[in-house]
């Protein structure tokens, strides 16, 4: 799964942490597509177990972090989980079948 990451159009260049939780019942690559994201900004991706991210080529995976992660089953459960340990989530999205996942990241 490739997951495009850009900032919203009244961000020129995105320069905050990011935390994202890449769960999926199956093992998943998830393919890492940026632009207009500051390089050296702490961004964190949890997967679920057997999963990797893998980075486009240059200095952002020098500054991202990956770990697998044990996450609840349902998604209710996830949510709540993702509140308590993080005290905000600011997008969820739930797909069945896909192969490419756009994600605005901003204010």
């Amino acid at each position: 799964v490739t997951l495009h990451l850009n900032p919203i159009s009244s961000v020129h260049i995105h320069q905050k942490p990011l935390v994202f939780l890449l769960n999926s019942p199956l093992p998943l690559v998830w393919k890492l597509k940026t632009e207009r994201l500051a390089p050296g900004i702490r961004r964190v991706f949890f997967v679920s177990l057997g999963s990797v991210v893998q980075f486009e080529k240059g200095n952002f995976s020098l500054s991202a972090e990956t770990e697998e992660k044990f996450f609840p089953e349902k998604n209710e459960h996830l949510l709540q989980w993702a509140q308590k340990e993080y005290g905000a989530v600011t997008s969820f999205t739930e797909l069945k079948i896909s192969k490419n996942i756009y994600i605005k990241v901003g204010e």
